[in-house]
């Protein structure tokens, strides 16, 4: 997987993922998992972390989120990664790596493609096999906008709501049951292109993506792959060296989505 792109392009969504390192169920534990979910908060409350969805499985965390300013999903996810960790190892005594290296973004385009990738997310523990149903997932966006908390609420519904082009909650929570629903005949698929690439979209948005990023997406081919086209490097996954050792090559993907 291609390593985590760290700028944050303003305005656009982004989707980030980060797994637990060595892939290990460190988050097994439901306390564990709401450690996650109060630094989220905190990060909310602190940075203005603008949180559109989630989902805290076992072993890895989907986020969606908004870049509203400079440096702010960053720090959120420096505060929030590193203060999870933290509390695990020093109730476990452990020492080592809590993450796996570096988490990934993928910058989503609003509409069809946000409303796509917001039932990828909320069907991650379905396609696990773990539940039936992403209401059955308590650590959820899916579980926190169908049923809103009192208080202590992380997803932005109005943000969200306005992207989607939606005007009341009620629109919202039917939609995303609709959503939940049409993914239900494909819950064993994993689609890379919401998890490893750098852009998801129509065509003229990842275009527009790629020219912003600039020098950092410039080495790249456009391929087909699926419903759109994938732009990533030609290189080898590895390649021996003279000494005998090998490096991995990394690769960067971006999605064109049909349109």
């Amino acid at each position: 997987m291609p390593r985590a792109n760290r700028y944050f392009l303003p305005g656009l969504v982004w989707h980030l993922t980060h797994r637990c390192h060595k892939k290990e169920f460190l988050l097994k534990f439901e306390k564990d998992r709401r450690s996650w979910l109060r630094w989220l908060f905190e990060a909310k409350k602190r940075y203005g972390l603008c949180v559109l969805n989630y989902i805290v499985t076992s072993n890895h965390i989907h986020l969606l989120v908004l870049a509203t300013g400079e440096g702010v999903i960053a720090q959120s996810m420096q505060l929030i990664a590193g203060r999870t960790a933290q509390e695990y190892n020093r109730r476990k005594r452990r020492k080592g790596a809590f993450w796996e290296d570096r988490y990934h973004a993928t910058a989503i385009q609003t509409g069809e493609s946000l409303a796509r990738c917001l039932a990828y997310i909320d069907m991650n523990m379905v396609r696990a096999g773990v539940v039936s149903h992403p209401g059955e997932w308590k650590e959820s966006g899916y579980e926190e906008i169908q049923n809103p908390p009192r208080r202590y609420g992380i997803v932005n519904a109005p943000v969200l709501m306005n992207l989607l082009g939606l005007d009341e909650l009620k629109k919202l929570q039917e939609a995303r049951a609709e959503w939940i629903e049409s993914q239900r005949g494909e819950v064993n698929q994993r689609e890379a292109m919401w998890t490893e690439a750098v852009g998801t979209g129509s065509r003229e948005f990842v275009e527009e993506v790629k020219e912003k990023l600039g020098m950092r997406a410039k080495a790249r081919t456009v391929r087909p792959q699926n419903e759109g086209f994938v732009l990533k490097e030609t290189t080898a996954p590895y390649r021996p060296l003279f000494d005998g050792k090998k490096v991995l090559l990394r690769e960067e993907n971006l999605v064109y989505l049909n349109k």
